[in-house]
């Protein structure tokens, strides 16, 4: 079974879709109730494609999902919040089902003081509010050393208006948020630390625009769970250490992203944290890798899948032994009696 999210929700259930079918699974889909038009048609599309045998959709709310989670699958392959993901791998518990959960956390970025701004920013940018920033591995927050915190933010405002425009509600390129409750949420979560720019909303088209928020405390709420909207907190740090230091102090990210020139400090960073993936002097773009597999570590999930990753995903690799009937070796059967040692040597040139 499949479950997928809302956020892209053509690409999360065809991707692992086509790892699933060429690996010869037989697949039900359950697509998210959020995403309702962009459900509608897979459906449409697959009763078209696959007899029903093969593969099926099966639509419905939250409910509809518990229920199907009571059923006996051969592998359950997720894609969601680790709130949910936790409620999946207790139900595929009672089957022993075997799971891929793709999760998400709070993916950091560390921009060392050595840092290419002029690309740096321009790719921070463009990964965390694509979208509205509603995506898994969009950078959660950026730990910005205080050398240049200054010059980041002057760069990153100016960023800003060069993707989209004085007013982002304006721009045909700025997304909107997927309902009113995560509006809410967010909402909630722009309370935490100062606002440096942006901040502004209109709930009635579900528009949040690009916000960073600067003077953010580890505790405040924006720093306790995943944001997955358009507001980037800002932490500064002294020595990377310091910065490392920060992201080991909590659950292991999806997503990594470390931005300096220095070799040393790039090896440092990744010798010293864990996360599912990441990208040096990038953001997201491991992704869009069909020869890495993707997947996260800890509570940002279990599994991997894209490329030959996803066909290993959805298939049982079986060791089977052939044993030839020309010649039968009689010592390896009882009574052994004086051929213990002779057994012992034998077995020993098997191996």
């Amino acid at each position: 079974m499949i479950i997928s999210p809302w956020n892209y929700p053509f690409l999360l259930t065809i991707a692992p879709l086509i790892g699933a079918i060429a690996a010869g699974n037989c697949v039900l889909i359950k697509p998210s109730e959020f995403s309702s038009s962009t459900s509608a048609t897979i459906e449409k599309m697959i009763a078209e494609l696959f007899d029903p045998d093969y593969v099926t959709v099966f639509q419905g709310e939250a409910e509809a999902a518990k229920k199907l989670l009571e059923e006996k699958f051969d592998y359950i392959f997720f894609t969601g919040s680790t709130a949910v993901g936790r409620i999946i791998m207790t139900a595929a518990a009672r089957y022993l089902t075997p799971v891929t959960l793709e999760l998400g956390g709070k993916s950091p970025a560390i921009v060392h003081e050595d840092a290419n701004l002029n690309y740096g920013i321009k790719r921070i940018a463009w990964g965390k509010f694509f979208n509205a920033g509603q995506t898994c591995i969009a950078p959660d927050y950026v730990l910005v050393n205080r050398k240049i915190k200054d010059k980041f933010i002057e760069k990153m405002v100016g960023t800003l208006h060069s993707f989209y425009g004085e007013d982002s509600m304006m721009s045909p390129d700025y997304a909107r948020i997927i309902n009113d409750r995560h509006f809410d949420r967010l909402v909630q979560l722009m309370k935490s630390g100062w606002i440096l720019y942006g901040g502004k909303t209109m709930r009635k088209d579900l528009y949040i625009s690009p916000t960073i928020i600067d003077q953010v405390s580890p505790n405040d709420p924006v720093m306790q769970e995943e944001i997955f909207g358009p507001l980037l907190p800002l932490i500064e740090y002294s020595d990377i250490d310091e910065a490392i230091a920060f992201v080991n102090q909590r659950s292991r990210p999806l997503a990594l992203y470390c931005f300096s020139e220095n070799k040393k400090i790039q090896d440092k960073v990744l010798r010293e944290t864990s996360s599912g993936g990441g990208c040096i002097n990038d953001t997201i773009s491991h992704i869009g890798s069909q020869e890495l597999p993707f997947g996260g570590i800890g509570e940002s999930g279990m599994g991997s899948y894209h490329g030959k990753a996803s066909f290993d995903t959805f298939t049982h690799q079986r060791g089977i032994l052939v044993r030839s009937n020309l010649l039968d070796i009689s010592l390896r059967y009882p009574p052994y009696r004086d051929r213990v040692s002779l057994l012992q040597l034998l077995f020993r040139i098997i191996r």
